[in-house]
């Protein structure tokens, strides 16, 4: 008998109905998305579905996987990478954690680690790694696949976004997401991340989940329960994989925006400035890095190993050469300035009343953000790398007239005006500083 024609709107009603998912309907859907078979409304009908109706265990596998399969799947074994030191590291995404991987790839190559990256684009009102990237002048962050390999082997580190020829299938369902309400879609999430990080051939995966305002999961109990949906993926294929739970109920780092963050990453790699939060988020992946990929045998050792490349360098020079292997300007880290673009407006925010930050509304900041133009409405914006926000109090900060909460980069004067009323509601001013929270809250692996 022959097999019946593939019918989109077949596997949508099933999804819709609640009706489980054959293996092989994921597969030929998936693979829709990339021929053209399955249009981009069927897209949104099928992800809302998904967004509404969930994915079993079997299901979320499945799907992963197709996205993997819908093009290539590195084999390092053609240059001659093997063994542990294979690791990738990503999060679920956040208001300001779009730095970190530019900061714990650079940091891990350092430590000896070989940490290929596919990373993604800003989602909904938080920024993308490949955004960033894409604000270097003559950074190629869709390089061949033979490129993306010899980088990795030389430098210990790649950091590039989805390809025609690595889970391509990302890019048209991810697009989607973005503006269809889906995006915090555990399964959605789970798929996106997993399938290129299994893309890119690993053999470990440590990474953040998030949660806060500024998260795309909101409370510790979601965050954990996309960090449980990822690693049953994980094990699924054999890929040994450590999720840390985050607190992102305020701005990680000190910076919003593409021009802004890229500054703050070269600060922070060159010593010139290390927020707390952010130091203590990157020490907390280099050290489950490290041990993963059998490079210390305590944290203690693993912690100690990761500052000192910090403070030596080495993790500076590492990105200063990827960034130049991928066609960007080799003295980037030496003169950032003088390739990134400055806002026409950039002036401090002060509070309405003298106090301490108390708390803020990271989710609102990101949305006033993407108003500015630091982030996308609909697919096919652009962004404007100049905007955005700097040297962000963080909570418990004492702040008033000679205090700040932070300096906004606006393109005219109306968007720094609207921005910063933005600004001012979303942060709480008490008469005295709240206790310090840690960044990092919870650990699980798999």
């Amino acid at each position: 008998m022959p097999d019946l024609p593939f019918l989109p709107q077949e596997v949508i009603r099933k999804k819709r109905d609640r009706e489980p998912l054959a293996e092989a309907d994921i597969r030929r859907f998936v693979q829709g998305t990339v021929t053209g078979a399955v249009s981009e409304c069927q897209i949104g009908a099928f992800t809302m579905a998904v967004y509404l109706n969930g994915m079993s265990r079997e299901e979320r596998i499945a799907y992963a996987l197709a996205m993997r399969d819908s093009g290539q799947v590195i084999d390092w074994s053609e240059i001659g990478l093997s063994g542990p030191t294979l690791i990738d590291k990503h999060s679920s995404g956040g208001v300001g954690d779009e730095k970190v991987s530019l900061i714990v790839a650079p940091l891990a190559a350092a430590c000896g680690i070989h940490m290929p990256m596919i990373s993604m684009r800003g989602l909904g009102h938080t920024g993308g790694e490949t955004d960033l990237l894409a604000a270097i002048p003559g950074y190629d962050f869709t390089p061949p696949r033979r490129r993306f390999m010899e980088v990795v082997r030389d430098i210990g580190c790649a950091i590039i976004g989805p390809t025609a020829e690595l889970a391509p299938s990302d890019r048209p369902i991810f697009f989607v997401r973005d503006v269809s309400g889906t995006v915090e879609s555990i399964p959605l999430i789970t798929g996106s991340i997993m399938s290129k990080k299994l893309a890119a051939g690993i053999n470990g995966l440590v990474m953040t989940v998030p949660f806060g305002t500024g998260a795309f999961m909101h409370t510790e109990a979601e965050a954990r329960a996309l960090a449980e949906s990822m690693i049953e993926v994980a094990s699924g294929v054999g890929v040994p994989m450590v999720a840390l739970i985050s607190d992102l109920t305020e701005v990680l780092g000190d910076s919003v925006g593409i021009a802004p963050q890229l500054r703050e990453i070269v600060r922070f790699l060159t010593g010139a400035y290390r927020e707390t939060r952010l130091l203590e988020t990157v020490l907390a992946l280099a050290v489950e890095i490290l041990r993963m990929g059998g490079l210390a045998g305590s944290d203690a050792e693993a912690r100690q190993r990761a500052m000192q490349r910090l403070e030596d360098g080495e993790a500076a020079r590492r990105f200063a050469r990827m960034v130049a292997a991928f066609g960007g300007p080799a003295d980037f880290l030496d003169r950032p300035d003088a390739y990134l673009p400055t806002a026409p407006v950039v002036a401090p925010v002060f509070p309405d009343r003298a106090g301490f930050v108390a708390g803020m509304d990271c989710l609102r900041i990101g949305l006033a953000m993407v108003a500015l133009g630091a982030g996308r409405t609909r697919p096919d914006d652009s962004i404007d790398d100049a905007v955005g926000l700097a040297g962000m109090a963080r909570v418990g900060t004492a702040v008033g007239p000679q205090r700040p909460l932070a300096v906004l980069h606006a393109r005219d004067q109306s968007g720094w005006d609207h921005a910063a009323a933005a600004l001012r509601g979303a942060v709480r001013i008490a008469d005295a500083a709240p206790p310090d929270r840690p960044v990092i809250v919870g650990r699980l692996s798999g």
